[in-house]
Parts: structure tokens; sequence; C-alpha cells
């Protein structure tokens, strides 16, 4: 079968109608009983007038027309048939018992497409109008396929000029959309730092607040050592001066931390120790001593502690050694913060060049912890695991963003009391980050639920829902994934994230 003729539509007889024109009226009986019999809609003209006529009414498929008629013929009739713009297209066939070549080039010339000899052969006839109706049809399809592709090239020009507006419109959604997402992940952040304001104050006041104890601890420590230390050198011996610095030097290494339980203990051994050596007022000299963080091994010190004036020594040194262990204080205290200004002002600058860099993945994780300091010092027991990974391509204030609120959801899902575990290790071409807490649990109803934008099981402001997923979008910025795994008393979010940007 060819191309044309799987596309070419069939005739349907019970559909079609057919206009049959012919003066003998045996012959006209005879056609049109055999089209009526096999389904054709069959109408009927005895003179070219009449078929004329006819055609304009109905609007047949195809016409039989015989050439010789009375009034005007089957050629005039053709041709009027032809002029007319209504049923020009129509398919004629005559049908004549004129057999010159001369007729049936007339019969072409006036617009006829096939020529049928009298007497008609019934089988024969179907077949040329089946064929002509065919033809006809097709040229109709091909016509009314034109039509739509025309139509289709016109809308076709239509919408490109539609998308090269819709696309220059989405180029600027795009970057609209782009720096949307960045302002909501940068109040996403703020709105994290919003939480922690509170304790990261705490984490301030308290150095502060160290550092001006300590200041004041160290004036009336030396206010009370500028009076004793002129009358006590005037009293000591060379070898009490020996045995004091050495009192001193002893003290200097450092109090070593005790709890309530220990220095109770410490206490209450060394005051037995300094009866055995019969020291007067053992209680108070050992109160003296462990303060200065001596607790053991006082032999060498024991003609001080029993001269008359160990009183006065051993209030000296306690002064002396209260001015450094004060000192020491305030160097911690400053050192912590400024340790959480340093980690304040990573978390908060916002890196807008739209560049990767190589970055500490622990170091940021440990950036959060430092400003979550406070809220994790009061019940939660912190465990870091980290393995030796390399830098990662990445955006370092996105994925501080990702652990403040990884960590944040842990803490509150323990309700501040519980273990939070953070692991990093190396794995298969990615930095794996695994943050478990001991906390209730994720309900498996609501699971599948928790990355969707604006879901969130907290009550009324108590949260955006728009937390895990900024995460999820950050984290497939990375081209990393992130998934989570729980049940009661243990929560899991696995962050992965490529080391390099091949994939």
């Amino acid at each position: 079968m060819s191309e044309t003729e799987k596309i070419m539509p069939k005739p349907n007889p019970r559909r079609d109608k057919i206009l049959i024109a012919d003066d003998n009226t045996a012959n006209l009986g005879v056609i049109v009983n055999y089209f009526e019999e096999i389904g054709f809609n069959a109408s009927i003209a005895k003179d070219g007038e009449t078929a004329i006529k006819r055609a304009k009414h109905i609007h047949p498929d195809i016409i039989l027309l015989d050439v010789v008629m009375p009034g005007i013929d089957g050629f005039e009739t053709c041709l009027r048939l032809k002029s007319d713009e209504f049923v020009k297209d129509i398919p004629v066939i005559f049908m004549t018992a004129l057999t010159k070549t001369e007729d049936k080039i007339r019969g072409f010339l006036v617009g006829g497409v096939d020529y049928i000899t009298k007497p008609v052969n019934q089988e024969e006839v179907l077949a040329r109008v089946t064929t002509h109706l065919n033809i006809r049809k097709f040229q109709l399809r091909i016509e009314e396929q034109n039509k739509q592709l025309r139509h289709e090239i016109d809308e076709r020009k239509r919408a490109d000029s539609e998308l090269v507006r819709k696309n220059k419109e989405l180029r600027e959604t795009l970057e609209n959309l782009k720096k949307t997402q960045k302002q909501l992940i940068e109040s996403e952040k703020m709105a994290a730092l919003g939480h922690l304001v509170a304790g990261i104050a705490h984490e301030i006041n308290s150095p502060l607040g160290a550092i001006r104890a300590s200041v004041e601890n160290i004036a009336a420590a030396f206010s009370e050592s500028k009076q004793q230390l002129p009358q006590l050198f005037r009293q000591l011996s060379p070898e009490q001066q020996t045995d004091f610095f050495a009192l001193l030097e002893r003290a200097s290494r450092g109090r070593k931390y005790l709890t309530s339980r220990e220095e109770r203990r410490v206490r209450r051994a060394l005051t037995e120790e300094l009866e055995a050596y019969h020291i007067d007022d053992a209680d108070s000299v050992a109160d003296t001593l462990v303060y200065m963080g001596i607790c053991k091994e006082i032999a060498p010190f024991v003609p001080l502690l029993r001269a008359e004036n160990h009183a006065l020594m051993l209030q000296a040194a306690y002064n002396l050694s209260a001015q450094q262990f004060n000192c020491e204080n305030i160097l911690t205290a400053t050192d912590r913060a400024a340790k959480v200004v340093v980690a304040l002002k990573s978390y908060i600058r916002f890196d807008d060049t739209g560049h990767k860099i190589r970055a500490d993945i622990p170091e940021g994780i440990d950036i959060v912890l430092t400003l979550y300091h406070n809220n994790l010092k009061r019940g939660v027991e912190v465990i870091k695991q980290y393995e030796k990974t390399p830098p990662v391509l990445c955006y370092p204030d996105e994925l501080r963003q990702v652990w403040t609120h990884l960590i944040q959801n842990a803490i509150q899902a323990m309700e501040s009391q519980g273990r939070l575990k953070i692991a990093v290790f190396p794995k298969d071409g990615n930095v794996v980050v695994r943050i478990t807490d001991s906390g209730c649990g994720i309900p498996e109803e609501i699971r599948a639920r928790i990355f969707e934008p604006f879901f969130t099981t907290k009550s009324g402001g108590e949260g955006s829902g728009l937390g895990l997923d900024i995460v999820r979008k950050i984290i497939d910025r990375h081209q990393g994934a992130i998934e989570a795994e729980s049940r009661p008393g243990k929560t899991t979010f696995s962050v992965l994230l490529p080391i390099s940007e091949e994939r």
C-alpha cells in the first residue's frame, strides 16, 4: 500500500450524496436503485437546468451527468456548474453514448473528471464514483491541512514572538527568584539568630561579669599585698623567704578544677595531715591551701606553717596567688568572649559574590555550636566525632544555615535535655555529616512531609515551616543529598556533600 493510499479517506455510501442527471427514465431508475441499495443518498434530475438547481440545493458529493438531454446539454450544464463558486468543486462524471474522441476531450475541457460510455456497467460506475469520491475527499483533506498549516505557521510566528517575550520575562523572573531566595535564606538566618540573641547576650555577659569580678578581686588582693609584704619581709629569715617563694611557685602552677565533693574530700584529708603535723587552726589553713591549689605534698612547707607569723605569711601568699588566679580567669573570659564574637561575625557574614570556595565543614559546625553554647550547656551532652576530611567546594554561609536549623531542631526536639551526636567523615567522594539527637522522634505519619515548604508541627508563631525546606534547597544547590531517619529516642539527619563539583 502506498503512502497516498494509507492517508486517502474511504467513501462512506451511507453518508455520501450523489446527483444523477439523465432524461432516460429507464436508465435513471436502474442507476438510482443501484446506488440507493448500496447506501448512497441519491437525487435525480431529468434535464440540465434542474440538475443545476438541485446541485445548488443539496450540494452533492459527486454528479453523474448525461450529455444528451432536453434544453441545455450535459456539456453546457457542466460548464455552468464549474462557473458557480458554490458547486464548482463537485466532481462531474459524464455518462453518454457518444464515443468520439473529440466528445470525450470536450467533456474534460468543460470540467468533467471522468467519462463513462453507455450502456453503463454498474460495477464500473461504482468503481469510478468511488475513485473520484476518494480523490475529492483527499483533495478536501489536503486543502484543510494546507489551511491548518497556514494557520499553524501564523500561530507559530505569533508563538515565536511570544516566546521571545516570555523568555525575557522568565529570565527576569529567575533573577528575581534568585534574589528572593537569597533574601529568604538571609531572613531565616536572622530569624534563627533572633532565637540565639538571649543566649549570645549571656555568653558575652558571663565573661564580662567574670572579668569584672576578677578585676575587683585583684584590686582587693593587691591592696592587701601592698600592706602585708613590707611587714612580712621584715619578719622572714632567709630560709623562710626561700620557703615562701617555693610556696608561691607551687601555687603558680595553677589550680586543678575540683567538684564540690572532691573539694570536700581533699580539704578533709589535708586537715588531717595538717593536724598530724600539729599545725594550729588546721581547718582554716587547709581552706587557704586548697584555694591556692596546694592539696598534697605539704611537708616542705610545714616549717612555714608552724612559724609564729604563719597567718600573715599564708594570707600574703593567698593574696599573691589570688591575683594570678584572677588574671587567668580574665584571659579565659576574654578568650571565650572573643570566640563568641568571631563565631557571630562568621555566622552573620553573607557572601553575595555567588562563587563557591573551599571550606572546612567541621569548622562551620563548631561556629554554630559556639553560638548555641548557652542552650547546650543546660543539659545537652555534645559528642563530636570528626574524622579528617578535605575542604569542600561550597557556599559556607549557606551551609552554616543548614547546621543552624538541624542543631536548633535537635535542641528543641530534646527540650534542651539529652545527647547530641555530630559525626563528620569522608565517604565515596563526599563529606558526610550526621546529626543525631535523643529527642522524641518524628512521627511516621508526617515524616514524608518534613521537607515541604510551610509544613510545621510547632505552634503558631514558633516556626515558619521554611527551615527544612530551605535546608533541602541549599543541599540541592550543592548537588548533595539529605535524608532523615527517626524513631523515639533517636533522630538522625544525614547530609552528603560532594567534595568537588564533578558528579
